[in-house]
C-alpha cells in the first residue's frame, strides 16, 4: 500500500458532506489537497482554516473548464470526483434535461477528467469516481440516479483497462447522512433512516467519514483497480 504523503490529490465536489470528509481525510494522510467545484469562493470559505487545501473552480459539464483546470494544476497524483446532480423522480415526472444533467455531471464529467488529467499523472496515480448503491438495488423514484450510477461503474471498469497502469475505481455509497436527504422533510427522512437502521446488516445509516475512509483506501491500495466498492452497510443485500 502506498502513502499520500506529499502527493497531490484533487477532490471535485462541494465544501460539505462526502467531498469535505474526503478532502480532510486525504490531508490528514499527508496529501497536498486541491478542492474544485463550480463555486470556488464557497470552497475557499469552507476550507479557510486549513492552509494545506487550495480551492479551484471547475464545471464538469464544460470541457473547456475541465481542460483549464488541468492546465492550471499541471501534474496531480490522484483525482477524486464526488460531483453529482440530483435527478430523482418517477419515469412519468422526469424531464430529459434533468436526466442529462445527472449524466453530464456524474458520468461524462469523469470521462473529461480522465481525458485531460491522465496524461499529467504518474503511472502509480489513480482516479476515484462515485456511483451508488441504486446501481444494484434500484428503488421507485430513483430511475435516473440508478442509471447514472450504473454508467459510472462501467466507466470505472473501462478506464481502468484503457489508462492502465493508472488505477480507476468507484465508490458506491448507500444511505449516508450528509444532508442530501433533508429535502424529503423531517418525517420522511426519519422514516427512511429508521428503515435503514432496522433492515440493513450494519443496523445504521452511514456517515461521510465512512465513505472518506474508503476513498483513502482506494487511493493508496496499489493492487485495487476496476472495482466498485460498496460502502453501504450491506444495503444492497436486503
Amino acid at each position: 500500500m502506498s502513502t499520500l504523503r506529499d502527493r497531490t490529490v484533487l477532490v471535485i465536489g462541494r465544501g460539505s458532506g462526502i467531498a469535505r470528509a474526503t478532502a480532510l481525510a486525504a490531508r490528514a494522510a499527508g496529501a497536498n489537497v486541491v478542492v474544485a467545484g463550480r463555486d470556488s469562493a464557497a470552497l475557499d470559505e469552507a476550507y479557510a482554516d486549513d492552509t494545506g487545501i487550495v480551492a479551484e473552480s471547475v464545471d464538469l459539464t464544460d470541457e473547456a473548464s475541465v481542460e483549464g483546470l488541468a492546465d492550471r494544476l499541471g501534474r496531480v497524483d490522484h483525482v477524486v470526483s464526488t460531483a453529482s446532480a440530483r435527478a430523482r423522480g418517477t419515469v412519468g415526472d422526469l424531464e430529459p434535461e434533468v436526466v442529462l444533467e445527472s449524466f453530464n455531471t456524474k458520468a461524462v464529467g469523469p470521462i473529461l477528467l480522465a481525458k485531460h488529467f491522465a496524461g499529467r499523472m504518474p503511472q502509480d496515480g489513480s482516479f476515484v469516481l462515485f456511483s451508488g448503491a441504486t446501481a444494484d438495488k434500484p428503488t421507485v423514484g430513483m430511475l435516473a440516479v440508478a442509471a447514472t450510477n450504473g454508467a459510472v461503474d462501467a466507466i470505472a471498469r473501462s478506464l481502468s483497462v484503457e489508462l492502465a497502469p493508472i488505477r480507476v475505481n468507484a465508490i458506491s455509497p448507500g444511505t449516508v447522512d450528509t444532508g442530501a436527504y433533508d429535502a424529503l422533510g423531517t418525517d420522511k427522512k426519519a422514516a427512511l433512516y429508521e428503515q435503514r437502521r432496522t433492515h440493513v446488516p450494519a443496523h445504521r445509516v452511514g456517515t461521510s467519514d465512512d465513505v472518506a475512509e474508503a476513498v483513502v483506501f482506494a487511493l493508496t491500495n496499489t493492487f485495487l483497480t476496476g472495482v466498485s466498492l460498496g460502502v453501504d452497510g450491506g444495503e444492497r443485500l436486503v
